[in-house]
């Protein structure tokens, strides 16, 4: 039995010992998990993280069963304040769902029926499990949506999950959850998909519930900055197992597996860029359940492995320090004297120098879509014709060789910033140039040539790759249709660029469904890179994937972009991403860029208010972070009818520091500000009043 971390007098919640799932299969069975081992305290956030595929939800899963009909617990326990659940008939296990256990997923619309009005879906929640009248089940909603920090609630529950936004989703979600104070809360990655406005208010919601009703969480994520932020302990799980198990200030100030230490080497700190650090990706990839290990399940990427770590499994054993680890040599590995493994490729500190000649070009660009209009005055043409202003005179320059970093919030315009520049869409005024070429017209105005040289990566591989054709010929196309290449050279062409993107030569004839998110996002990187363009545009490429993966292809695009001098257009809402991989960065807000100029000036003072309100939401990997807690009101305002005077008034948190109360903001467009070097900010308040601000992050030395 392994031994457990004591958490006072006070029974656990929710206490897992020895847990082992497996699915049955064709073949016999496949397991999914195994000696699992941890327990949470009521008022306690217990985090979980790890790659894909290492358990984390399949663990999640056990403890509310919801195994599907072909998983089932192999042995272990589960303990639900004392009770044990393994065993338990479905209508027992019905009581406790939805009333003292609840969950959160990662996608809120797998919560959510979309053919019914929220109010009834929260109101069935407590006339099931507590029998209560339909007016006092709609009171105690619209307190609880209220207690979400949701507006208007009493209108909320009369619309459909269609008609609120991802964020407020989210939080009917977990309002829900919540309705009947349950003792234990799993959360799957419930912040993943949201902004990072909306998710630091959500987690600040996390961290207040958790506080207000004693509530056990047990808190599932990849993002190890959503980590440090909220939970007091931590599990990292590989491959099945629970890896290590510690303190969240332990974890990060003394990781002891070499698992955890790989996953801190891939993060970039906020700050740091890419002329002085390096991103260190974990060689290979997590095995899939039916082909683990023998010995050690982390021993093949291991850079200590022995001989013993082949053929005998460690087991969770308790260290000195408190710290549980599954190695057998965590007490003689120092990870300061760690070097990179040579399966590993690296790319060595280099940053533009900004000499380079402007390669493009932008100059008050706008893009508008027509509204199409629902009423009998807009059917018959009555109507006045009504735009959502999506891009609004973005202007800037881009140089050659140089990565231009562009931020902010869902349908803040950065999507039809560079798909007006790939020509997918027409510009609806302003200038946009590419090496002296007039590039504001779309995709039919342009011939092959301006074609092959601006290529783009998109957030979602699945949406651009042809299910219907292998690896291999969907990178060659672009050769063949561009002439890049010469026919009889393709394939080794394609092969070149398959191990670029560390793939090999055995992924030439296999078809998109066989490969994994992040194996596809290198095909496509790879196919982008195909007809040797000058500027390739990224939108979010790696917002969605592992750190060791987003490791591997930032330093595949910083590759690129050191032998071949390719200049970059990079979205991300991950601002330490950012800051990291680019030279300049733009900051977009409702349609307008507000604050542009070097990376290093973007993440010190002066700030536009609106960065500073985007820096201090951003969860860092290091729990000693001091971040000065500023948190916008409201959401983003519709572009169809955006604020007057500066777009960004209705949710300031710094207008009263102009005299007049920041009435100017509200009638009259701000000015651009010079803060020196290039850095440009959009507002009006005194460039002197933003530099006395403090600044938003103090890491510790």
């Amino acid at each position: 039995m392994i031994p457990l971390i004591p958490t006072g007098p006070r029974m656990p919640v929710l206490k897992v010992e020895n847990l082992a799932v497996a699915y049955k299969i064709r073949a016999g069975e496949v397991k999914a998990i195994q000696n699992v081992s941890f327990e949470i305290a009521r008022g306690e956030t217990f985090g979980i993280v790890g790659e894909s595929g290492c358990g984390k939800s399949t663990t999640a899963w056990a403890v509310v069963n919801f195994l599907g009909a072909n998983g089932y617990v192999k042995r272990g326990s589960i303990k639900f304040q004392g009770q044990e659940l393994l065993g338990k008939t479905g209508e027992e296990l019905r009581q406790l769902r939805g009333d003292q256990i609840a969950m959160v997923y990662q996608d809120p619309m797998q919560s959510l029926n979309p053919s019914m009005r929220l109010g009834d879906q929260m109101r069935e929640v407590l006339t099931v499990h507590r029998g209560v009248s339909d007016e006092e089940a709609t009171q105690r909603c619209i307190e609880m949506l209220d207690r979400v920090y949701m507006p208007d609630s009493a209108a909320v529950l009369r619309r459909y999950p269609h008609q609120i936004s991802g964020g407020q989703q989210q939080r009917v979600v977990i309002a829900m959850a919540l309705l009947n104070n349950p003792a234990l809360l799993i959360m799957d990655e419930p912040t993943t998909a949201l902004d990072v406005t909306v998710e630091a208010a959500v987690l600040d919601l996390i961290a207040e519930l958790r506080r207000d009703f004693d509530t056990a969480i047990m808190f599932i994520s990849h993002n190890l900055g959503v980590i440090a932020r909220i939970c007091n302990r931590v599990g990292v799980m590989y491959a099945g197992e629970l890896v290590e198990r510690a303190t969240v200030q332990e974890l990060f100030a003394d990781p002891q597996h070499p698992y955890t230490q790989g996953l801190i080497r891939c993060l970039p700190k906020l700050g740091a860029d890419k002329a002085g650090s390096v991103l260190y990706p974990i060689r290979g990839r997590v095995p899939p359940p039916s082909s683990r290990p023998v010995g050690c399940v982390f021993g093949p990427r291991c850079d200590y492995v022995q001989e013993r770590c082949r053929v005998d499994r460690p087991e969770l054993r308790r260290l000195p320090n408190g710290t549980f680890v599954r190695c057998h040599f965590a007490e003689v590995i120092d990870p300061a004297a760690w070097v990179p493994s040579t399966d590993v490729r690296v790319v060595g500190p280099n940053a533009a120098d900004g000499n380079g000649r402007p390669i493009l070009e932008v100059d008050g660009l706008k893009k508008y879509y027509p509204l199409q209009g629902s009423t009998l005055r807009d059917v018959v043409g009555l109507g006045q014709q009504r735009y959502v202003q999506a891009l609004e005179d973005a202007s800037f320059t881009v140089h050659k060789g140089q990565t231009l970093g562009v931020v902010g919030e869902s349908g803040c315009g950065k999507s039809t910033l560079v798909r007006t520049i790939i020509g997918l869409e027409s510009s609806s005024g302003g200038r946009a140039e590419f090496l002296g070429l007039d590039i504001s017209g779309d995709l039919s105005q342009r011939n092959a040539d301006l074609i092959r040289e601006l290529q783009m990566v998109f957030q979602n591989p699945d949406a651009t790759m042809n299910p219907a054709y292998t690896v291999g010929y969907q990178i060659a196309r672009p050769m063949e249709r561009f002439g890049t290449v010469p026919k009889g050279q393709i394939r080794t062409e394609v092969i070149r660029l398959l191990e670029a993107v560390r793939l090999g030569e055995n992924y030439y004839n296999r078809l998109p469904r066989q490969l994994s998110g992040g194996e596809k996002q290198r095909v496509g990187i790879a196919r982008a890179l195909a007809s040797r363009p000058d500027v390739v545009l990224c939108d979010e490429p790696v917002s969605a994937l592992d750190v060791s993966v987003q490791a591997a292809l930032l330093n595949l695009l910083l590759e690129a972009q050191q032998e071949d001098g390719t200049t970059m257009i990079f979205i991300a809402h991950d601002l330490s991403v950012v800051r990291y991989f680019s030279d300049q960065v733009a900051v977009m807000y409702l349609g307008q860029v507000v604050d542009i100029g070097p990376a290093e000036a973007i993440y010190a003072p002066p700030y536009h208010p609106y960065t500073e309100a985007l820096l201090s939401a951003v969860p860092i990997p290091d729990p000693t972070a001091q971040q000065r807690r500023i948190r916008l009101e409201g959401t983003v305002p519709s572009a169809i009818d955006p604020p007057s005077g500066c777009r960004f008034h209705t949710r300031c948190p710094r207008r009263a520091l102009l005299p007049d109360g920041g009435r100017v903001c509200e009638t009259t467009v701000p000015p651009w500000q010079e803060a020196g070097d290039g850095h440009r900010i959009l507002c009006h308040i005194p460039l002197e009043t933003l530099r006395a601000l403090p600044p938003v992050i103090s890491m510790t030395p």
